[in-house]
């Protein structure tokens, strides 16, 4: 076996370290290097402790490698260093956290002019993470002592590395007295102002991208931050910070009033998108709420929305004179020019500004009629998809809201107005009703000819439902019905026309199961056809049986594809065979409709054998019961050795001559089976003439075979022997025994001719009484050492043997 051996082998670096001379490098080269630290291999955490070789792991990380390196092994060193220094082992961290000279050699890599090397500052932001996450006090400690920390950081913003290292020292701090103090000191330092000053076309798309990125990043964690830590008593100041209205304004002065930069407007909106963004979208559909969007959890800084109302003008003219963009041609034509990230972002912050559903907005909208500008990208750009959901946001929006609150009337004092401006701005001014018919029209004649279907059919479907939807149930129905009832007496027959037949007929094909399983049918013998026999498919019990499927494949097919160890080993050494279960099918039948009830019933019949333990009408082979004999004139007497066959009666030898029948004799059955009461004296008168005589066995040649109505039979598979003493060896002549009498065989019998007791035979004593009606017989039966006396006692006007 495997555990004689002694398979374990020496570390070379054991073997390495053991030499007086040798270098880091030499440890370095071995494969196994990072293995043996992670493992805390005293001797080699003891090398690497070693003041030297700190110094020179924390150097291959911070300086650039030499350049007549070969370009494959240039990284070798810096790589292997920064997973030593990182590989978690308490020693080193203590040692690198404690040592000012290491940390400030760590520290100097910063101080480099940008751009830093991408992957020596991934090696320098992954060791001072983990610096910060398992040393925090002295790590924030060291930091808070240069002064130059956060400029230097926002120096190196464009570098992702850095950018990740600055999020760390927001999340990764413990215990939260530390982490507030550090976002104080953040705060103090003006590290938001400074992310801002960032976001502007002078700098390049590095620094938008990562300046955009961990503002936005500072938003989410702070407010999630906020959601777990309730009791919390201090704010965060950097969130604070963010939603103050002259940090909103600077940000969209960086964009607006300087040269027009797609980056910097891109990365701008996206910060602007964080702050008016709730909670995680929890919404589906697209009836009372857009996809993709939800009610807000908490209302939105009225500060930010105050610094962003007097920039609508400017986004709105963003939609009309995007930045400069090259035409684009694509395989169905030119795009000159095209949507481009800069309007897109703007329709997304159109979609977020309505779902505040600030008066003051809805207003500035609706008077640069910034909606009919979104409407007119719909239909011109057909095939853009990222457009057409922000449209359909923001029709959903517009139809399901209730109507804003006026300024100075809070929803607490003066409640909603009466109408929505904006639905009524949607149907009059932007035509939505009239646009969706011609729209819809267009692309049927184009189909016709044997155009293509426009990209936007799918979210016009989504937006004509929506405006069903709400003329019939949402909150504005009456509104958007009275909007409808005043369009031109052709412009309503039109949409009436539309919703009950182009709308109703793809709304009715969209519903439609893709896969029709009415013609499947398994080749299982035991699956019930209910196509064939007329049963209905409800779709409850396809519902079920998928259900049912998919709960097997999941436990046995997902978990274990493939084979399994267990498969080829001994069953009863497995333990642990799992035991499928199935859940609970949970599906509903329409008991009302009786002929379907019956015939599924009826079906159920045909494939099923019921059974049920409780009310099975089966015989009980263990109740107590009386033996009943057949009648007397069908009973032969009882013989009890060669006296009783001479006293047989005439009579019966007749019986026996009329009705002989014989025992046959079975070479597949080791069990002999005979009749325990159609026996004929006959027989034994017969054996007692024959040469059988001399054995007292009697001759059964001239049997014929049981009647079958005979129900009670005495099976025995004790071998039996001949002796001239055992009278009855077969229990032929016995009366009848209960149906355990196999255990009666098994023992020795005291004969009344013989004192020594003969192997599996019976002896008995018949005491018959003067009445016809009652005759009684004493059996003594010896089981080893136990002696048992059994007395029967024969009622012949009853039929019944009762045993005492």
């Amino acid at each position: 076996m495997f555990w004689k051996f002694d398979l374990h082998t020496t570390s070379h670096i054991d073997t390495l370290l053991e030499k007086e001379d040798v270098t880091l490098l030499e440890v370095m080269d071995e494969d196994d290097v990072l293995q043996e630290c992670k493992a805390q291999n005293h001797k080699l955490v003891d090398f690497l402790l070693r003041p030297q070789c700190m110094e020179d792991l924390v150097t291959f990380i911070t300086q650039e490698p030499r350049a007549d390196v070969e370009e494959k092994v240039k990284y070798k060193y810096p790589n292997i260093s920064c997973e030593l220094l990182t590989s978690d082992v308490g020693q080193i961290n203590d040692r690198l956290g404690e040592d000012e000279q290491l940390l400030m050699k760590l520290y100097c890599f910063l101080k480099n002019e940008p751009p830093l090397n991408p992957l020596l500052a991934s090696f320098f932001s992954k060791v001072l993470s983990i610096l910060i996450g398992r040393k925090p006090e002295q790590i924030v400690t060291f930091l808070r002592k240069r002064e130059d920390f956060v400029d230097l950081m926002i120096k190196h913003i464009g570098t992702s590395a850095i950018m990740d290292l600055l999020l760390r020292m927001l999340t990764c701090i413990e215990p939260q007295q530390l982490r507030q103090d550090v976002l104080n000191w953040l705060n103090e330092e003006k590290v938001i102002q400074r992310l801002v000053d960032m976001v502007q076309s002078s700098q390049d798309e590095d620094r938008h991208s990562n300046a955009s990125q961990s503002l936005c990043e500072i938003i989410r964690l702070s407010r999630d931050q906020m959601f777990q830590v309730q009791g919390c008593s201090e704010p965060d100041p950097l969130l604070a910070t963010l939603e103050k209205q002259e940090t909103v304004e600077q940000l969209l002065a960086n964009i607006f009033e300087k040269e027009k930069n797609e980056s910097a407007i891109v990365s701008v909106i996206q910060i602007l998108l964080t702050l008016f963004e709730t909670r995680r979208p929890a919404f589906e559909g697209h009836m009372e709420c857009p996809p993709g969007m939800s009610h807000p959890s908490f209302s939105v800084n009225h500060s930010i929305l105050e610094a962003v109302r007097p920039r609508l003008k400017d986004f709105h003219q963003l939609l009309l004179e995007p930045p400069k963009k090259i035409v684009m041609k694509t395989t169905w034509g030119v795009l000159d020019p095209p949507v481009g990230n800069t309007r897109l972002n703007v329709v997304r912050l159109v979609a977020s500004l309505l779902q505040c559903n600030t008066h003051s907005i809805n207003t500035e909208l609706i008077n640069l009629n910034t909606l009919g500008v979104v409407l007119d990208m719909y239909f011109r750009y057909v095939w853009n998809n990222f457009l057409h959901i922000q449209v359909e946001i923001c029709t959903a929006l517009i139809l399901a809201m209730p109507p804003a609150p006026t300024e100075g009337q809070p929803e607490t004092e003066q409640g909603y107005a009466k109408e929505s401006a904006l639905i009524t701005h949607l149907i009059q001014k932007c035509q939505l009703i009239q646009r969706i018919v011609d729209a819809w029209t267009s692309n049927e004649k184009e189909q016709v000819e044997g155009g293509q279907r426009r990209g936007y059919m799918g979210h016009l479907t989504r937006i004509a439902n929506s405006v069903v939807h709400n003329s019939e149930k949402g909150p504005n129905g009456p509104q958007i019905q009275q909007l409808i009832s005043e369009l031109p007496a052709a412009d309503r027959e039109k949409w009436e026309a539309f919703i009950s037949g182009p709308l109703a007929d793809t709304n009715k094909r969209n519903t439609v199961d893709l896969v029709n399983t009415q013609h499947i049918h398994s080749s299982s013998d035991d699956e019930v056809d209910f196509k064939d026999s007329g049963f209905h498919q409800d779709s409850s019990l396809q519902q079920a049986f998928s259900d049912y499927q998919m709960q097997q494949m999941t436990s046995n097919f997902i978990e274990q594809f493939g084979f399994n160890d267990e498969e080829f080993a001994d069953q009863d050494d497995v333990v642990d065979i799992p035991f499928d279960r199935i859940s609970d099918i949970n599906f509903s039948l329409n008991t009302t409709e009786s002929t379907n009830l019956a015939l599924f019933e009826a079906r159920c019949k045909e494939k099923i054998q019921q059974f049920d333990d409780a009310g099975s009408d089966e015989e009980d082979i263990w109740e107590e019961k009386e033996v009943t004999f057949a009648p007397e004139s069908q009973r032969r007497p009882r013989s009890s050795g060669s006296t009783d066959s001479e006293e047989s009666t005439d009579s019966e030898e007749e019986e026996a001559k009329r009705d002989p029948f014989e025992v046959p004799n079975s070479a597949a059955d080791d069990r002999m089976e005979v009749d325990t009461e159609v026996v004929s004296e006959a027989a034994w008168n017969s054996s007692a003439a024959t040469s059988n005589s001399e054995t007292g066995w009697a001759d059964f040649s001239r049997f014929s075979p049981v009647s079958p109505k005979d129900p009670l039979r005495c099976n025995s598979p004790v071998a039996m022997e001949t002796s001239i003493e055992t009278i009855d060896p077969l229990g032929v002549n016995s009366a009848a025994l209960p149906e355990d009498c196999d255990g009666w065989l098994g023992g020795s019998v005291v004969s009344p001719s013989s004192t020594s007791p003969k192997p599996c035979g019976i002896s008995k004593t018949e005491e018959e009484t003067s009445c016809s009606e009652q005759r009684s017989i004493t059996e003594t039966v010896i089981n080893g050492s136990i002696k048992e006396t059994v007395s029967l006692t024969v009622d012949a006007k009853t039929e019944t043997a009762v045993f005492k």
